[in-house]
């Protein structure tokens, strides 16, 4: 038995490939498979929902007051965290207190409703019954 020293054995690997058809895709549809197309349109084109934003607004002795976005506090079912828009000119996020007819600015300090205003609009449209 002899040793095998300096000689490399390598492994050769053989792949025979198969000769492989045309797989150009030839589909041309009938009547039935037009409506099974059409059916699926319909339904990946209904299934996707698009966002939708809609604003309240209402018109005030000439002013067009409009709620953007709004939430009711949790603790103090009076008050409410909302963002409003009179004539087109949209307002920062207030707290409006409809139990005091006040409102709180970003800035802390607290301004009482306006006449037919926007903290009215609101207390009035979402008050608890």
């Amino acid at each position: 038995m002899g040793r095998n020293i300096g000689k490399r054995r390598s492994l050769v690997l053989v792949i025979k490939t198969a000769r492989v058809p045309d797989l150009t895709l030839r589909f041309s549809p009938n009547k039935t498979d037009m409506k099974y197309i059409l059916l699926l349109f319909l339904i990946l084109f209904f299934a996707v929902a698009l966002p939708a934003e809609a604003s309240l607004c209402r018109n005030y002795n000439g002013n067009s007051i409009c709620i953007i976005s709004i939430k009711r506090s949790a603790k103090y079912y009076w008050r409410y965290r909302a963002a409003v828009s009179v004539n087109g000119i949209a307002r920062p996020i207030e707290v409006y207190n409809c139990r005091d007819r006040q409102r709180i600015r970003q800035d802390g300090s607290v301004v009482s409703f306006e006449p037919d205003g926007a903290g009215e609009f609101i207390c009035n449209t979402l008050k608890k019954n």
